[in-house]
């Protein structure tokens, strides 16, 4: 959640139209007001203020599911009164819990024999599941060392530059190190062979992502575990690998099944996966599996009794479990299967439709999540944060934002494809996009001039006055534009989701 600041005006109403009819005096916006108002009053104060609010079908932004069939949504309203975390209470809800993880933990193949038995968890969503994932590792990094009498002070996490934000969280959160292997111009994932370089003894995890939040890209999991066990090996290490499926998890087992990324690597010892994403349920759902229980260790499990019995729990907070199961068992492989395919088609006809403009460079690739990532092949008189602007008028929500280091100076619109995004909506959207190409085209260019110009440093102030300017690359030209809409948007936090 975005942080909140209290306001100095605490004083400002609110004023509303309908609701006038039952409240003759206007709503403090800051402050708890000091009577009572009817229910139906109360409703279309919200309601009002809501509709403002962008439409979550047009929220192409968001990789979180929006949309479930009306049963789902009666399952969820019928039990959302229940506090999923008092077990003894609640046996039920919580053998449902038990029956997805068994699901996922199949799904991902994961050991299931007497030497190792997976474990796992249900958590609001994978930046949940990743901070329980990382404690783990260090936990059992940390116990190691003390064994062996080592320092256990300076733990470190080897990710790509790509990761979500929540990576970042959990390494300035938990006093980890995060270092990251930079992108380059044309690969916007992590390359396995320069991961592998990093990690050293202190290492607690290298995290690949099956699903890059930035082009939808698959991480090469298996050279990963390939390189770092031959780097183990030398080294007399057991560094493992940590997987964020968040994106990735729910396609790949239906689309790609004989993609090796899971537990059937040896050095996988935790995936997590967004059930609020292409697991097709509302937010927040996630989950965490471990490949047996060795790889969570038992100190960070709180065993409580003040709700009625002994119960074990790693979780942070409470998630739509039913509304998961009920997806698992009304699809099933072959529904999810079907589902997951008409995303990838619907993403390739929006591809072909933004090639066939001649305008765009496709960023994104076929074997991934089903979004499309593009840039503007020319940028020197118009960028993709003025056509994401453009594109609100419609309603459409795209972010544009820049690439990590060190292709920050590679500017990006981004497409994600869900469920509900079907054919019509896509050749929509591409045909919105051809007119404010259109109208962009006839407007006089926003970048700032001196961005497509540079004085070199040793030029005198005879030759800057003979007007002597050196034209810039177009990788310069790209940064400074970046650069300079990067400032302009830094309030509005309209980064990739």
């Amino acid at each position: 959640m975005v942080i909140s600041t209290t306001a100095t005006d605490s004083d400002e109403n609110l004023n509303n139209t309908f609701a006038s009819r039952y409240v003759r005096t206007a709503l403090p916006r800051f402050k708890m007001p000091e009577n009572s108002m009817p229910k139906d009053a109360a409703y279309q104060v919200i309601n009002d203020e809501l509709m403002l609010d962008g439409n979550p079908r047009l929220n192409l932004a968001s990789f979180v599911t929006t949309w479930m069939e009306p049963e789902c949504n009666d399952l969820i309203m019928a039990s959302i009164n229940k506090n999923y975390v008092d077990m003894d209470e609640y046996p039920v809800t919580t053998e449902l819990q038990n029956r997805c993880v068994n699901i996922i933990a199949h799904l991902f193949n994961a050991p299931v024999g007497d030497k190792e038995t997976a474990v796992g968890v249900g958590t609001v969503g994978s930046s949940e599941a990743i901070m329980l994932a990382g404690l783990a590792f260090k936990r059992k990094w940390q116990n190691k060392r003390k064994a062996e009498g080592k320092p256990y002070d300076k733990p470190n996490i080897v990710t790509g530059a790509n990761v979500q934000v929540c990576w970042e969280k959990f390494a300035r959160y938990f006093e980890v190190e995060l270092k990251e292997v930079k992108l380059t111009e044309g690969c916007y994932v992590m390359d396995p062979v320069k991961a592998v370089e990093m990690v050293d003894e202190n290492t607690i995890c290298v995290a690949a992502i099956l699903g890059s939040t930035l082009t939808g890209e698959f991480e090469d999991v298996k050279l990963l575990n390939d390189l770092l066990s031959k780097k183990n090996k030398e080294n007399g290490w057991n560094t493992p690998i940590h997987v964020d499926a968040a994106s990735g998890g729910f396609i790949a087992p239906f689309i790609w099944p004989e993609l090796e990324w899971d537990f059937r690597l040896p050095l996988v010892k935790s995936i997590n996966v967004s059930g609020h994403k292409y697991g097709l349920v509302y937010a927040g759902v996630g989950w965490v599996v471990w490949r047996s229980k060795e790889d969570l260790p038992d100190e960070l499990i709180f065993h409580i009794n003040y709700l009625g019995s002994d119960q074990p729990t790693f979780t942070l907070n409470f998630s739509q479990i039913i509304a998961q199961y009920y997806q698992f068992i009304r699809l099933g492989f072959e529904g999810y299967k079907r589902i997951m395919e008409n995303c990838l088609e619907n993403a390739r006809a929006l591809k072909e439709g933004l090639e066939k403009t001649g305008r765009f460079k496709i960023l994104s690739k076929d074997k991934g999540v089903p979004l499309v990532a593009f840039s503007l092949k020319d940028s020197s008189k118009h960028t993709v944060f003025e056509i994401a602007e453009s594109l609100r008028r419609f309603g459409w929500i795209l972010p544009a934002y820049t690439m990590p280091a060190d292709a920050q100076h590679i500017a990006v619109l981004r497409v994600v494809v869900r469920e509900d995004f079907n054919r019509s909506l896509a050749e929509r959207l591409i045909s919105h996009i051809e007119q404010v190409l259109r109208e962009t085209d006839a407007l006089p260019s926003r970048v700032p001039v001196e961005a497509a110009h540079i004085i070199p440093a040793d030029k005198t102030l005879d030759n800057m006055a003979e007007n002597k300017a050196v034209k810039k690359s177009e990788r310069e030209i790209q940064e400074e534009v970046a650069l300079y809409w990067k400032r302009l948007v830094s309030e509005r936090k309209t980064g990739p989701c």
